[in-house]
């Protein structure tokens, strides 16, 4: 009789916690549409709704606020990965979004469009997404100077593009990139992304340029320049925000965060790497069936960096 009243306790126990799990992953949210009045570029795929389950869709960013009562201020853009071929802004979103609002952090996904070989669609659209959580800031309750960048593999290169190539433009106070896509050279990168970001074969030709728009200068750069326009470790400076960097030692990618870490330790900007056993690429620190081992690690390391500044 005691050992069935106990199984039964137990079972119950583990049933409320799998439905405070579930609960807690599904945030409470709202969707902002960017660029209703027009979109500045096309990669030919985009005239469809502001829809994530639609494959030609206009970009739209998930908003998930804290508690007011919790609300610190700070904010941090998260640019999902996906290999610059596609974006899964609810799974990141049922990944992270409950880490970060526990800590009173709003955090808001991007589901930016794929640039099909045209680097300046993904780029505006995360722009865009910085720049309305700034405009939102008051709104929000977002101290606009604490607004940080997160990126996802193919994301963390998107991200990295941002916080180096943008960083005149965007003041991201610090950047958060997890298993991240970083050189566009030399058998270290991910071929799929890089060509899906500038094509391949190429989609411009050899003598084409960045265009001149509202949100980017003209930049004369040739095809062949641009795997090293877009290797980002090469254009890390002393004004590059800070970092915190998260990697699987056995991830085939794992080069790209160590080429990065070093760029900003020589250009004396405050960054930590922390590399984990195993787990390879694509993991994920609160998803049921595929809970990376490490991700109670993840999590205290990046609550204290986050504390730290």
């Amino acid at each position: 009789m005691i050992k069935n009243s106990i199984y039964i306790i137990v079972s119950w126990v583990i049933l409320f916690s799998f439905i405070f799990t579930e609960l807690k992953a599904q945030q409470p949210y709202f969707d902002v549409k960017l660029w209703e009045n027009g979109l500045p570029n096309s990669n030919g795929n985009d005239s469809g709704g502001y829809d994530l389950q639609e494959k030609s869709y206009k970009p739209i960013i998930r908003v998930f606020l804290p508690h007011k009562q919790k609300a610190t201020g700070r904010a941090i853009v998260c640019y999902p990965g996906g290999g610059y071929a596609q974006t899964q802004p609810e799974h990141y979103a049922n990944d992270w979004a409950p880490f970060y609002t526990e800590q009173g952090i709003a955090f808001i996904v991007l589901h930016y469009r794929v640039p099909r070989g045209n680097p300046e669609v993904p780029i505006a659209d995360a722009l865009e997404a910085y720049n309305q959580t700034k405009l939102h800031a008051g709104e929000w309750r977002i101290n606009p100077s604490d607004i940080g960048i997160q990126g996802l593999s193919a994301g963390g290169h998107l991200a990295t593009t941002v916080t180096t190539h943008f960083q005149d433009s965007v003041k991201a106070a610090f950047q958060i990139l997890i298993y991240p896509v970083i050189t566009f050279k030399g058998p270290d990168t991910h071929s799929g992304s890089r060509n899906n970001l500038i094509g391949h074969p190429p989609v411009l030709s050899e003598n084409a340029s960045i265009s001149d728009t509202k949100i980017f200068k003209k930049k004369n750069i040739a095809y062949s320049n641009l795997k090293e326009y877009y290797s980002n470790e090469k254009h890390v400076s002393k004004t590059t925000p800070r970092a915190f960097i998260a990697v699987s030692d056995d991830d085939r990618l794992a080069i790209n965060s160590i080429l990065y870490y070093t760029a900003l330790h020589r250009n004396q900007v405050p960054a930590v790497l922390h590399t984990y056993p195993s787990g390879g690429h694509g993991w994920h620190i609160n998803v049921q069936n595929n809970k990376f081992i490490y991700s109670h690690l993840v999590e205290q390391e990046l609550t204290a960096w986050l504390a730290s500044f």
